[in-house]
């Protein structure tokens, strides 16, 4: 569950004071692309024992679910993209001068890039010490300015300006929420460095507390947004591959594309991202034609398949969520077909109980064959996703589970924001682009 409101302020206030006594003292022969490695990793230590490891997970998940549905010039660059154990992955990311190079989750469903920037940084409830964050080090960069209130690029409420921002040397507040989890800070303006290309003025916040948070890395906010790291650096599109997913920290990297070419990929199919509805303006919201579980239809209404005015219903496609989401009466017709599809399983109600999935089978001793589930996009794009793709597997005592997430169990009403999210654990070998020139998202199939 999303933290209280009181405990969200309280936690404000904290950080208003704490800011207010704390300072520091166009593209140009960009190339066509910038190529970096990709890789998964963890975000915080996973439990051993594989029942908590899935609870973890289903607490994440929710938690993550939660957030989305209701918290209000020249070509290219490639940089390694890694996994982390709850389904994120990461970049590198170089940033003051010198630059100082640090690990950034890749996060389409965030708007902002930030990272803990001082070694007071303090994290309230946290599953970490402090004592473990890397963090960038302002003092030590150049290149670095803070940005105040009364520049056009602080969108922040300014409490310390009484509504005047134009001249109030106030340092522009940073304040980010998670899941359960929030940062908060200030903004600052740094150099980007890659071999190809130095980016100059990108807007970073520099956290100096957190609250709730899970995992030590700084964040890459790709969400649609001015702000977020592609839109700042200029390009046309991104592009990602993700390798499969064993949630071990194993450092094999995939990479992450910022290109800066126009005009379809080879082989991708397309289907358009919506407009945004103002209550979630920073999401890709794609439309549903219909969903298929091996070769039957599911009877989904379509009030669930497309998102309304107010953003209610369509898909939301995020590479911060592990598995996804669905709406409680989508996630009912989906396991109930997939309880038929797979009747020659012994259901494990006791294995449901302990890890927050369901339905979950035991498959000891027996061939594994789950039906694809597929996604019919408008455009005519569809894209499969593999059973091995969409069910959890636990090798250690013969189980898998359908992991996707879902507020089921509280009520079947038609409930505020997304019905479905697409986790990065259905992207894995796809090639997935969104291309933010022509508004829309490509993708193909291929080992990654």
């Amino acid at each position: 569950m999303a933290p209280s409101t009181s405990l969200l302020l309280s936690f404000f206030i904290l950080f208003s004071h704490l800011s207010s006594a704390s300072s520091f003292e166009e593209i140009e022969n960009t190339p066509l692309t910038i190529t970096l490695p990709l890789t998964a990793t963890f975000t915080s230590k996973p439990s051993m024992d594989p029942m908590l490891f899935l609870q973890e997970l289903a607490s994440e998940s929710m938690s993550r679910a939660h957030l989305l549905k209701y918290g209000k010039t020249s070509p290219l660059v490639k940089s390694p993209l890694y996994p982390i154990v709850y389904g994120g992955h990461t970049i590198s990311l170089s940033f003051g001068t010198p630059p100082q190079k640090l690990s950034y989750l890749v996060d389409t469903g965030s708007h902002v890039v930030w990272t803990p920037c001082t070694t007071h940084y303090r994290c309230i409830n946290c599953s970490f010490s402090a004592k473990e964050i890397p963090f960038f080090k302002p003092q030590l960069s150049t290149s670095l300015k803070t940005l105040n209130c009364k520049n056009p690029r602080c969108t922040s409420e300014c409490p310390r300006c009484k509504g005047n921002p134009k001249n109030c040397p106030q340092i522009c507040p940073f304040f980010v929420q998670y899941g359960t989890g929030a940062e908060a800070g200030y903004y600052l303006s740094e150099d980007l460095h890659f071999p190809e290309k130095i980016f100059h003025n990108i807007l970073v916040g520099c956290a100096t507390i957190g609250l709730r948070e899970i995992s030590t890395f700084a964040m890459g906010g790709f969400g649609r947004s001015m702000f977020s790291l592609p839109v700042q650096m200029g390009v046309k599109k991104f592009a990602y591959c993700l390798k499969s997913h064993y949630f071990d920290n194993t450092r094999n990297s995939s990479n992450l594309i910022f290109d800066y070419r126009d005009g379809d990929t080879k082989g991708l199919s397309y289907t358009p991202f919506l407009k945004n509805p103002p209550d979630y303006p920073i999401y890709y919201y794609l439309v549903v034609k219909n969903l298929m579980l091996g070769n039957k239809i599911l009877p989904i209404s379509s009030k669930y398949l497309a998102p309304g005015s107010n953003g209610s219903g369509g898909l939301v496609i995020d590479s911060g969520f592990a598995y996804g989401y669905m709406a409680g009466p989508v996630f009912k017709i989906v396991t109930n077909e997939l309880k038929k599809q797979m009747y020659k399983y012994k259901r494990s109600h006791e294995v449901e109980k302990l890890s927050g999935f369901t339905p979950c089978y035991n498959f000891t001793g027996r061939k594994i064959e789950i039906p694809d589930l597929i996604y019919h996009f408008t455009g005519g794009a569809t894209m499969v996703v593999p059973g091995n793709r969409y069910f959890r597997f636990i090798p250690q005592i013969g189980f898998g589970c359908f992991p996707v997430t879902t507020d089921a169990a509280k009520t079947l009403e038609f409930t505020p924001g997304p019905s479905m999210i697409l986790g990065n654990y259905m992207q894995v070998n796809h090639y997935i682009e969104f291309d933010l020139k022509n508004d829309r998202l490509g993708f193909r199939q291929q080992t990654c």
